[in-house]
């Protein structure tokens, strides 16, 4: 970018009002700051790897760009908080937000640096139990008719809901020292009981119970799933190659401003006109000659 003139400094100097974002894999100020950087290995040096998977297993990667998706939402918040801030503050003199990619999901997870601080504790994998809430049911569970389950109890009063759906003394888990120390066994009772049933039956039954619980959704489940339609998260739009594509609608959702889908995306050089002409104001020759000579 410096050797294009298209760096901080030389934006600036062109308009002093100008709010620039800038994305690299280990920020603008660092011995690393020429090296490349990709999503993945963001996502390992965020710790986020570290402590996802199994605590007999290798460290886990999320199953999609995790790093490259969370890095864009916080870009797009940071220019907007900048914007907002050129409109009203009368001495604004530009604004250059400098993300390293490993970052954002670096700043996702709380409770790591102060744990590692105050406890002294480096966090490791566990499995789909929380670390940092040792008491706590947070695990997946497979039915009878062998669909998966999720169970989500954290607190001392959600977890009492479980034993006593179980048909357990509720006594001997009614704080937060004895769930902890029967931690193990009542996740082995649950897993019995949800093995023994079908996966409607365990989800009634927990519903019943006030537990929260979930199926856990594929992707045919999200396509037909009445909460999803209900949302209006799934849409069809037009393409002209493929014919009728469904994908995702515009999330989040503005009552007042709700925004549409209206293509499932530009084929190569489809937008050049708009950019080169309107946006930048160029002339017919000019773009005929970068036509011309291959630059687009």
């Amino acid at each position: 970018m410096e050797t294009w003139g298209l760096d901080w400094k030389s934006l600036h100097s062109e308009n002093s009002k100008l709010i620039v974002l800038q994305i690299s894999g280990y920020g603008a100020n660092t011995t690393l700051r020429d090296r490349p950087g990709l999503g993945k290995v963001s996502e390992a040096m965020s710790g986020v790897v570290e402590i996802t998977g199994w605590p007999d297993g290798p460290p886990v990667h999320t199953g999609f760009s995790h790093a490259d998706s969370v890095t864009g939402l916080m870009g797009a918040f940071a220019v907007m908080a900048a914007a907002y801030r050129r409109r009203t503050d009368p001495d604004f003199d530009g604004e250059w937000i400098d993300r390293a990619l490993f970052e954002p999901i670096y700043r996702l997870i709380e409770w790591q640096v102060i744990t590692h601080d105050q406890l002294n504790i480096v966090p490791r994998r566990a499995g789909n139990q929380m670390a940092v809430t040792p008491a706590a049911v947070v695990n997946t569970y497979l039915s009878a008719d062998d669909h998966w389950i999720t169970v989500t109890s954290a607190s001392v009063k959600a977890v009492c809901k479980i034993v006593a759906m179980l048909g357990e003394p509720v006594e001997e888990y009614d704080t937060a020292d004895k769930q902890r120390d029967r931690s193990g066994q009542l996740d082995e009772m649950l897993r019995g009981w949800i093995r023994s049933v079908t996966r409607e039956e365990a989800l009634a039954a927990l519903t019943d119970a006030a537990v929260v619980a979930s199926k856990i959704y594929t992707m045919d489940d999200i396509v037909d799933d009445e909460t999803y339609r209900e949302r209006g998260d799934v849409i069809s739009v037009d393409d002209q190659d493929f014919g009728t594509v469904r994908m995702q609608g515009v999330i989040p959702k503005l009552s007042k401003h709700p925004g549409s889908v209206w293509r499932s995306g530009p084929s190569v050089g489809e937008d050049n006109d708009f950019v080169y002409k309107k946006l930048l104001g160029m002339a017919d020759d000019e773009l005929g000659r970068l036509h011309a000579d291959g630059v687009i």
